[in-house]
């Protein structure tokens, strides 16, 4: 069992990338104005497939809702589309969404339910988009204050009801997404203690740096945040004036996944992915996930090497990092997930035009202490 794969999509740098329900195929963006559609083949590999054109600016981010097996993305050009494929002529067909935004639209994510989805904006607010049979568009709800700055990155509650933000003015916040044109029914629970209305604010948290990535744990319960100052933050719903902050010796942290219940992934401008469990009100130390292998052969002897300098007036010391990634990891996706919820497998591209799968299942069995 191999602990991961990896491909060589793009010669530049991977912005955002999706998979869809059967994990067969691949949507993402290389950081300009196109998405490219990959389908996996028989021998494990990841072929173009479609591209798909409608944006005139770069493309931001990408999501793939796996039931509905429909595609969004959001640009600099201030739009966001929903791409249907069209089972009779296998195109995919953009509808525009209404997003009334002055900025650039920056991230999105499907709601659990896939009936609505989130877009955050340079323009300081959030907007959920759901869509208006009566007129046959996608429409938008704003959620604008006390947000005071560009939107980096969201997430879903399990619940549908609830997202999370974070953004550059050092703040991670928590807001109700109920929406009374699609008729909610939210649910009491720790993180909306009594029913709110739409763009309520539940919760906010400060940081000492941009806040780049949210993730709400499997169950919910449990909400986890990565910042500029590469911190990892954790706080429970039970709980929320108690977080669980710790520092780590990294660069800055520019995703993050949660593995279980009790343990979380993240990545970065270190070009490898590092999991932390939680002990108690503790985070451990983080456990390297990208364990660098040792190159076959001998290495050259400090003579041989002046020798080779002299002669051709080039060293020849190999600059290949030690790590899979050769440039920072911008992005982390839970791809498979056992039947308790924990994840078996996740995928992560980077700024190298990288995508790797990684096999947890296989890394715990190769790596001496790691915990998941």
């Amino acid at each position: 069992m191999t602990t991961k794969t990896e491909q060589q999509l793009f010669v530049g740098p991977i912005t955002s990338h999706a998979f869809n329900g059967a994990l067969d195929k691949l949507v993402v963006s290389d950081n300009s104005t196109s998405v490219y559609v990959y389908a996996k083949q028989s021998n494990g590999k990841w072929t173009k497939e479609t591209e798909l054109q409608k944006h005139i600016e770069r493309v931001k981010c990408v999501d793939w809702a796996p039931n509905t097996n429909r595609i969004s993305t959001c640009a600099g050009d201030r739009n966001a589309y929903v791409w249907n494929l069209n089972a009779e002529t296998g195109v995919w067909e953009p509808s525009l969404v209404l997003l009334r935004i002055e900025r650039a639209a920056t991230y999105i994510r499907w709601s659990p339910a896939e009936d609505r989805f989130a877009v955050g904006s340079g323009a300081r607010l959030l907007s959920v988009c759901f869509y208006d049979n009566e007129h046959d568009w996608w429409v938008s709800k704003h959620i604008k204050k006390p947000i005071r700055s560009t939107i980096l990155c969201v997430d879903w509650h399990p619940s549908n009801h609830i997202l999370a933000i974070g953004s550059c003015d050092f703040k991670c916040r928590i807001f109700s997404a109920a929406l009374k044109e699609t008729n909610d029914k939210p649910e009491i629970s720790g993180w909306m203690p009594k029913l709110s209305k739409f763009s309520a604010l539940l919760a906010e948290y400060e940081t000492q740096g941009w806040v780049h990535s949210v993730k709400f744990s499997p169950s919910g319960d449990r909400l986890a945040w990565a910042a500029h100052d590469a911190s990892i933050n954790i706080v429970h719903m039970d709980s929320k004036d108690s977080v669980i902050r710790s520092l780590t010796p990294s660069l800055p942290l520019l995703s993050i996944i949660w593995a279980s219940e009790g343990s979380v992934v993240c990545a970065g401008h270190d070009n490898y992915p590092s999991l932390y469990n939680i002990n108690g009100d503790t985070l451990s130390a983080g456990t390297r996930l990208d364990v660098k292998e040792k190159k076959a052969g001998g290495g050259m002897s400090a003579m041989a090497r002046f020798q080779q300098l002299d002669r051709t007036g080039a060293d020849t010391k190999d600059s290949t990092l030690g790590t899979t990634h050769q440039n920072a990891i911008v992005e982390l996706r839970v791809t498979a997930t056992g039947g308790d919820g924990t994840c078996t497998q996740f995928s992560s591209v980077g700024m190298d035009g990288k995508m790797v799968l990684w096999n947890l299942d296989a890394l715990a069995s190769s790596i001496a202490d790691l915990k998941i």
